[in-house]
């Protein structure tokens, strides 16, 4: 089975849902209409389609290997690279200023899903990058961005993020890595940072590591940490490349899933005399800088949970279709059929379909609120948008990358006994899906993100504003009056109001009772997340009653899909609400030593 683009969706969410004639009224996105979205899309599927998917399968059976230091990437990896920055890919979202296209979010979200869907492992060093990128752009210095974003921007260089340690994963507080100041404004980094995805690798000319440190003197905790460049190669006066800095991959990670991606074990100041480093922005907003890089890659993290969904989906869509098992129950065919006509296979992968479909349609949504936030001229919507990204971040991060081993796992069961075989190829999305809850925040800590500074802080104000949003869908819903319409409008607008009851109680016992907020602080996010992507789906709904003559197999199927999530996924909310609100004390009764 071959990776198809599903172009249609994106091109719809991005018309209908996301609202691109809208950006393309904004300043700077003028050029950024309907038809520059699908023309770029298009573009984009046919580059990954056929050179970047074809890579996939070869990168898990034959992954990117360490020897002396050196990393070699899967064979095709680094000839795909070299086409993927020819093509400009990398820039798409970047300012022009530093050689990007300057594109809405909107636009590069989809095609960031295309890179995904087509090879997760590949795809993983430019979002990396992308990273990098909006550190550098947002508190770099002028001689820092001159020096490394040209060369970022286009590709020529890779970008990596390096917070953890060996005793410091999630809690930063414990880093030890230290910086030690030169004479000439320059640092001395040591120490050793574990995880860091394309650390080492073939495929660039050099790699422009970002490194959080401790100051001689600085305060402990988070307080006293630093961000620092510093180069796999010292970069020379003129640009050019110079002396081989004093950072040394040690080991790369022998992975369950995403084998071609090389996880590094990096080790700065091996040589003794220190690598060298330049500050990025203040002494000690190391961790504040970090941050910038974080939310842009869990946005992206989210993103490739929809992507291997999407491609877990179409496998086991193709195998459903040709694997031949059994008479169906209602006698419609009188030997055995293949195995879509059984409704529980039908079942799996309307469940798979209408979940992708809804974090596709909910992180699109959220890139327009992204896109806004940064270029409307008003600035109290400049304001309203972002809050309302922020909010999604955590959704479209953990809720998108939970659905992903759901979906995932969905696609084994269809293929039934050959799911559990490598040769399917099935089994490679659940395993590559395994990592996407747990890297650049877990599941937990976007839920205690979403429950802290989302929803408790202001009382919950911000989460029933988008209540209110939802309510307005459910009155557009009620004025269609189709049966449809009917049924979807019951279970969003219970569902909504399960939501609501959730963040009175997070909001009321965010201080008075932590622990009982904090029990149910995934599922509230699993939570959010349902309604989100399933309101974002009624309002599709919406649009395909009116458009049914455009493209009618299209819109009845977005149709039946919105009807499936409301009536199967969307009914999982109550529920949620009770163990959330109702069980939060039996999360914490038993006694720690009875585990």
């Amino acid at each position: 089975m071959a990776y198809v683009a599903p172009l249609k969706d994106m091109l719809f969410n991005i018309r209908h849902l996301a609202g691109i004639e809208q950006i393309a009224q904004l300043p700077g996105f003028e050029d950024a209409g309907f038809e520059t979205a699908q023309a770029v899309l298009e573009e984009s599927a046919r580059f990954n389609q056929d050179v970047v998917a074809p890579l996939n399968e070869a990168g898990d059976r034959n992954p990117s290997s360490w020897k002396d230091g050196v990393v070699t990437t899967t064979p095709g990896f680094k000839d795909a690279f070299k086409q993927f920055t020819a093509g400009g890919w990398q820039g798409l979202q970047h300012p022009g200023d530093f050689g990007g296209q300057g594109l809405p979010k909107t636009i590069g979200a989809a095609c960031v899903e295309m890179l995904n869907s087509a090879n997760l492992s590949f795809a993983l060093c430019p979002l990396l990058s992308d990273g990098a990128i909006e550190a550098l752009l947002t508190a770099g210095s002028d001689e820092l961005k001159t020096t490394y974003l040209d060369k970022l921007v286009s590709g020529e260089w890779t970008g990596t993020m390096n917070l953890t340690e060996p005793q410091a994963g999630s809690d930063l507080a414990m880093v030890r890595t230290r910086a030690e100041p030169l004479p000439d404004g320059r640092y001395k980094v040591f120490g050793t940072k574990i995880f860091i995805t394309y650390g080492e690798h073939d495929m660039a000319d050099n790699i422009v590591h970002l490194v959080l440190a401790r100051v001689q003197g600085a305060p402990e905790g988070v307080k006293g940490i630093s961000l620092f460049v510093v180069p796999k190669f010292l970069v020379n006066a003129d640009g050019s490349l110079g002396e081989r800095n004093d950072v040394r991959c040690v080991s790369i990670e022998h992975k369950l899933g995403i084998k071609a991606s090389p996880t590094a074990v990096l080790q700065f100041g091996d040589a003794g005399h220190g690598a060298i480093g330049q500050l990025v922005g203040e002494e000690n907003r190391g961790l504040e800088y970090m941050f910038i890089m974080m939310n842009a890659a869990r946005y992206a993290v989210g993103v490739q949970g929809i992507a291997v969904a999407e491609s877990a989906y179409q496998k086991a869509a193709a195998f459903a279709k040709d694997r031949v098992q059994s008479r169906p129950v209602d006698g419609s065919v009188a030997a055995s059929a293949p195995i879509v006509h059984h409704p529980d296979v039908r079942r799996m992968l309307m469940t798979m379909r209408a979940l992708t479909e809804g974090c596709r349609a909910m992180a699109s949504v959220a890139a327009a609120a992204y896109d806004a936030a940064h270029h409307h001229p008003d600035a109290d919507t400049r304001k309203q948008n972002q809050a309302f990204y922020e909010f999604m971040v955590p959704l479209v991060k953990g809720y998108s990358t939970e659905m992903s081993l759901e979906v995932t796992s969905l696609g084994v069961q269809v293929h039934g006994g050959m799911g559990f075989i490598e040769e399917t190829g099935a089994a490679q999305f659940y395993r590559d899906a395994r990592i996407l809850p747990i890297y650049e925040g877990t599941t937990a800590i976007q839920a205690n993100d979403l429950v802290g500074r989302k929803t408790a802080r202001d009382g919950g104000k911000g989460a029933k504003a988008i209540a209110a949003q939802i309510e307005t869908t459910e009155a557009e819903l009620a004025k269609s009056g189709s049966d449809d319409a009917k049924a979807v409008l019951r279970r969003l607008a219970a569902a909504r109001q399960a939501f609501v009851e959730v963040v009175d109680f997070i909001a009321g016992h965010g201080r008075s009772d932590p622990n009982a907020a904090y029990a149910g602080s995934v599922p509230y996010l699993l939570l959010a997340g349902n309604l989100v992507a399933g309101w974002q789906l009624a309002r599709a709904l919406l649009v395909a009653e009116q458009q049914r003559g455009e493209d009618a197999a299209f819109m009845q199927a977005k149709i039946v899909t919105a009807r499936f999530y409301a009536d199967h996924i969307l009914t999982r909310i109550p529920g949620q609400r009770d163990a959330i609100v109702d069980g939060a004390g039996s999360v914490t009764a038993l006694a720690l030593d009875a585990f």
